[in-house]
């Protein structure tokens, strides 16, 4: 089972259409993504890659991430709907 990362996401409209993905506390993950519907996979990547980074610089990830949630979570997202 794959361990799960409570993370603070910041979405910004682009002017040409999508969204910039950012997160005040991982300052490295920068990404973008064009269909809401794929952001979850956008992220996850995006994630991967910070993971690594931090792994490779030995920099400890930020306390304040959850991990191996074991409680209910309450989170905001946003669900593209058609229409």
């Amino acid at each position: 089972m794959a361990k799960l990362l409570k993370l603070l996401l910041v979405l910004e409209p682009q002017e040409e259409g999508g969204w910039m993905v950012t997160s005040p506390v991982l300052p490295e993950l920068i990404t973008e993504v064009d269909d809401l519907r794929k952001l979850y996979e956008v992220v996850s990547d995006a994630l991967q890659a910070v993971l690594e980074l931090y792994e490779d610089i030995g920099k400890q990830v930020p306390a304040d991430l959850v991990e191996g949630v074991k409680v209910p979570v309450w989170f905001e997202s946003l669900i593209p709907v058609e229409g």
